[in-house]
């Protein structure tokens, strides 16, 4: 089979590709290098053995979709293209809406048009908003998330249930996922963010390679243990092989045509604190850190029941924090300017 995975020069999706050369399966990636590089697929190319074809384009560029759906057989698409950070869609939220929306839109009218029916959605727990309780459970309402991220994901799984309705054929599942963190235990791919980190650890990994002077943490008043935000961590390897377990999944339920979403999650929220103390203890590096003042749109805990992903598709998350924080500081100590070098 040929899976086509957009943004998969990025942090998950490159991880994904890895997964997928080492199931045997033949990729195409589709990435614009907004926030990626292709330094990344040369890489995944040296671990596996085995390269994945790379195509710059970009999904809201019709054309290029075009041509690259009518010279690939491709069987399913892997959609992880989008922007993804929750602070900077609330200040810029046209732009989160037109890539994240409109392009996702765009690529499933191609996708239609060369009658290519399976669908991976690389979605969020953001779209359970702040009414729904933790942990979130995927027979939950869609809920009103408090950033233009999160909102961007929700239309878009409700714009994949409408194409179910409209189209029988259709085979979409959604992975909600938490926040992925960690790096290939090789040290040779990981998460390499243009500019300033807006995610927690590459920022606490760049502070101890020595690229940033501190961390600042947004908020310790929050209704949580220590007062700062809970989130559920899971090693980006393991959101990885979610993913394949989902094409698997796909391949394997020959009959099931609709809409599946499913939570990838270990189950336990950990505190911004409990990250940097994880950090310190697994690496021996000292993290000075400030409490600056909240950041929008975060929400104080939450985190995933994920028995539906672990019954059904068969995956559970193995690797542990220490694990995540190792892996990641082989990663930035190894490659302190990212694929740069």
């Amino acid at each position: 089979m040929k899976i086509l995975v957009t943004g998969g020069a990025g942090y998950i999706g490159s991880h994904t590709v890895l997964c997928l050369l080492e199931q045997g399966y033949d990729v195409v990636v589709v990435d614009n290098l907004c926030n990626a590089s292709e330094e990344s697929l040369r890489r995944v190319a040296t671990i596996t053995g085995k390269a994945a074809t790379f195509i710059q384009a970009d999904i809201r560029d019709t054309i290029a979709l075009d041509a690259i759906f009518e010279q690939q057989q491709v069987s399913a698409v892997i959609h992880f293209a989008a922007l993804k950070a929750v602070g900077e869609s609330s200040v810029i939220p046209l732009s989160y809406y037109e890539n994240n929306v409109a392009g996702t839109v765009n690529l499933l009218e191609v996708m239609q048009k060369h009658e290519v029916k399976n669908f991976i959605f690389s979605s969020s727990a953001t779209v359970y908003g702040e009414a729904n309780a933790v942990p979130y459970k995927e027979d939950m309402p869609l809920g009103n998330p408090s950033s233009p991220y999160g909102t961007s994901k929700v239309m878009v799984e409700k714009i994949m249930m409408d194409v179910v309705n409209a189209n029988p054929q259709f085979r979409g599942v959604s992975l909600r996922y938490f926040n992925p963190i960690g790096a290939h235990e090789s040290g040779m791919i990981g998460e390499d963010p243009k500019g300033i980190p807006n995610n927690l650890l590459p920022f606490v990994a760049q502070v101890a390679v020595g690229k940033r002077e501190k961390l600042s943490i947004f908020g310790d008043d929050y209704p949580t243990e220590d007062g700062t935000c809970e989130r559920d961590y899971l090693h980006v390897m393991d959101l990885a092989e979610g993913h394949v377990a989902a094409l698997n999944w796909l391949n394997k339920e020959q009959s099931f045509t609709g809409f599946e979403a499913f939570n990838l999650g270990t189950g336990n929220g950990t505190s911004v604190l409990a990250i940097v103390n994880a950090f310190e203890q697994a690496t021996k590096v000292n993290i000075p850190y400030q409490i600056s003042p909240r950041r929008a749109g975060d929400l104080p805990a939450f985190w995933a029941n994920a028995e539906k992903a672990k019954t059904a598709l068969g995956w559970t998350a193995k690797r542990d924090l220490t694990t995540m924080m190792e892996d990641t500081w082989r990663w930035q100590s190894g490659n302190p300017d990212g694929y740069a070098e």
